[in-house]
């Protein structure tokens, strides 16, 4: 007589734990922990989401038994995208407890927690849905499986935003320390300025400040605009801001009118920072003075 899967805790591993061999083929599926003492509970998760994708992924399914075990499943798994965890296990709050961990201990701030509670009517504090970044706090005998679904595509696609924001602060970060590097580096041996997407000066060095004559604190928030001369016409300009817009690095001589009404000549290349998206951000501009070589009347 074969063993009933459901009450036979020797046959749940085919139930429960076959998902890696499942998916073989698929790339980066979601990762779904369920955290719950319920075997039955696992079991009719799995079954009510098996064919569920989200962005052409499938889901792949974690399974842990008590708060503890759920820890050491968030500490060694990795890019967990949702924790379906029940409040109640070997304690009364061991759910609530391994949300603090995993905010809190282990510092995951992007995984999707949603919390699920066979005591209908128990009440949760809202400062723990705020505190803990609860994603959603269901009973789960209101999760019917249409429900279930709605709660994970939605669970998903707001971890799937999080990670993309993430990754593009990183990012920026990352392009940040290198223009701060660069400029560092440039700024022994060369003129140069920095704007911000406007074209609102956010740096310039000290060869730039003795060339212009004025001093760092007239320059900054400034348009870059109002040190150029007249001597260029509107259309130029335009045609040499639409460039830099398209993220294409910009190199010509400009005349500059310094503080004092001087006229001078440098010879610019202005470059691009792209943001994660291929946006221009910033613009790094790079002079080389040749007033001597160039006289002020000469046209662009």
């Amino acid at each position: 007589m074969n063993s009933d899967p459901l009450t036979d805790p020797t046959q749940d591993e085919w139930l429960i734990d076959d998902d890696v061999a499942e998916i073989t083929a698929a790339q980066e599926p979601w990762r779904i922990l369920i955290v719950d003492d319920d075997v039955d509970v696992h079991v009719v998760t799995k079954f009510s989401l098996r064919n569920v994708t989200f962005k052409g992924r499938p889901l792949i399914f974690f399974h842990a038994y008590s708060g503890k075990e759920g820890l050491s499943l968030m500490r060694t798994t990795p890019d967990v995208a949702l924790v379906l965890l029940d409040v109640v296990m070997e304690t009364d709050h061991a759910g609530l407890i391994l949300a603090r961990q995993i905010r809190g201990e282990l510092g995951n701030q992007v995984a999707r927690i949603v919390l699920r509670t066979g005591q209908s009517g128990q009440a949760l504090e809202q400062s723990v849905i705020v505190d803990y970044d609860i994603n959603d706090y269901r009973t789960k005998s209101d999760l019917t499986t249409q429900k279930l679904f709605t709660t994970v595509i939605s669970s998903l696609r707001s971890y799937d935003s999080i990670l993309t924001a993430t990754r593009s602060q990183d990012a920026l970060k990352i392009a940040l320390a290198k223009i701060k590097e660069l400029r560092a580096a440039l700024d022994q041996h060369t003129v140069l300025s920095v704007t911000d997407e406007e074209g609102n000066m956010v740096h310039v060095n000290d060869q730039f400040c003795a060339l212009s004559h004025y001093p760092r604190e007239e320059l900054m928030g400034k348009n870059h605009r109002f040190l150029i001369s007249a001597h260029h016409s509107k259309e130029f300009l335009q045609t040499m801001w639409d460039s830099l817009k398209q993220g294409t690095t910009w190199q010509g001589d400009l005349q500059y009118r310094a503080r004092d009404g001087s006229l001078f000549w440098l010879t610019t290349s202005i470059i691009p920072v792209l943001n994660p998206q291929g946006k221009p951000y910033h613009y790094l501009a790079i002079y080389s003075a040749i007033t001597e070589q160039k006289p002020p009347g000469q046209a662009a």
